[in-house]
Parts: structure tokens; C-alpha cells; sequence
């Protein structure tokens, strides 16, 4: 049995601007195609993603100016059993703004609160979070800002009869950010070369 482990990270700082919201959201599916994920799995993260950096834009800088900072961290261990490869990964998501912050995060964690229903804001960012994530951190001070952290773990579970083990090795635990292994399956099926 071969036991493979290898990390990923990513880091990226954008405006306090809603249109940023989809880079966010694309950026972190694009980090994440190296594991090759379920359109499920992707759905999910994205909209965990989205609801965070739209309370750091709404609420932290209240749609004024200011910096959001992404980061990414991807571990990926691979176990290879008699008749199976099963890939592990664990995606940790920090988005961080240094705006107003939270005076009583429990409260702001409970579904349908929110601190602008002039603006028909739902209260339902956190919840959402929460749903489709493992887990869900908030650290926030007053003045100084809040950084959400968010995990999720994804598993795949490959028989080998289905995919040789050279092709497997270096599709899931060689590639970096600059190729995708859904790219690679695509291209593949098409005819191509990646």
C-alpha cells in the first residue's frame, strides 16, 4: 500500500466591489480543479465563497472601500488499497476584511438576523455557509474586521481496474495550478492533448 500526500495554497486580495464577488467565487473553483471535484462539491464551495465575501463587502466595509483577502489551502492524500485509490482532500478557505467587524457574532450566526434590512438583506449568509461547509469559523473584533474560516473535505474513491496507475498518479498528485485534471479529462476525450 502507498500512502502520497501533497499542499496546495493560494492567496488573492481584491477590491470591496459586489463584481469582485464572482472573481472570488471562479478563482477558488479554478484552485480546486486539480482534485477534479463533483459539480456538486464545486456548487457548494462557490456559494459558501459567495456569501462571505458579500457580508465582507456589505457589511464589513458597508459597500465602501476597502481590501478582501483570499486564501486557499488544498491537502490531498492519496491511499492506494488492493483494488482501489481513494484521494482525501481537505480544501481550508480564510476570506478576511478589516472593516466594522461583528459586535456578537452568535447573533449575527442566527439564521434570518441582519444588520441592514433596509436593504432586503436575508440574514441567511452564515446559514448558507454553514450547510455547505464542514465547518465554519468566525473570528471578528470591533474596528478591526472579521476572517471567516471554512472547511471541506472531499473524497474520491477510484477502482483501479477503471484507470492505470501511472495515469492516475500523475493526473490527481502531479499536477499544479497551471493544469487542471478536468481540463485533461476533457482534452482527452476530445482527442486532444492537454
Amino acid at each position: 500500500m502507498e500512502n502520497k500526500s501533497k499542499e496546495n495554497n493560494m492567496t488573492l486580495e481584491f477590491d470591496a466591489k459586489s463584481e469582485n464577488e464572482s472573481l472570488a467565487r471562479i478563482a477558488v473553483a479554478s484552485f480546486l480543479t486539480e482534485i477534479d471535484p463533483t459539480v456538486e462539491e464545486i456548487n457548494d464551495i462557490k456559494t459558501a465563497v459567495s456569501e462571505a465575501v458579500t457580508n465582507s463587502i456589505v457589511h464589513g466595509y458597508n459597500e465602501g472601500p476597502g481590501k478582501i483577502t483570499l486564501k486557499c489551502k488544498l491537502v490531498c492524500n492519496q491511499y492506494e488499497k488492493q483494488d482501489t485509490y481513494t484521494v482525501s482532500s481537505f480544501i481550508t478557505i480564510e476570506i478576511k476584511d478589516l472593516g466594522v467587524g461583528i459586535t456578537n457574532i452568535e447573533k449575527a450566526r442566527e439564521p434570518l438576523f441582519t444588520t441592514k434590512p433596509e436593504f432586503e438583506r436575508s440574514g441567511m449568509g452564515f446559514m448558507f455557509m454553514e450547510m455547505f461547509m464542514d465547518k465554519v469559523d468566525v473570528i471578528s473584533e470591533p474596528g478591526k474586521g472579521t476572517t471567516v474560516i471554512m472547511e471541506k473535505k472531499l473524497k474520491k474513491v477510484i477502482e483501479k481496474n477503471s484507470i492505470k496507475s501511472s495515469q492516475y498518479n500523475s493526473k490527481l498528485m502531479s499536477h499544479t495550478n497551471s493544469k487542471s485534471i478536468g481540463l485533461v479529462n476533457l482534452k482527452e476525450k476530445s482527442g486532444q492533448r492537454a
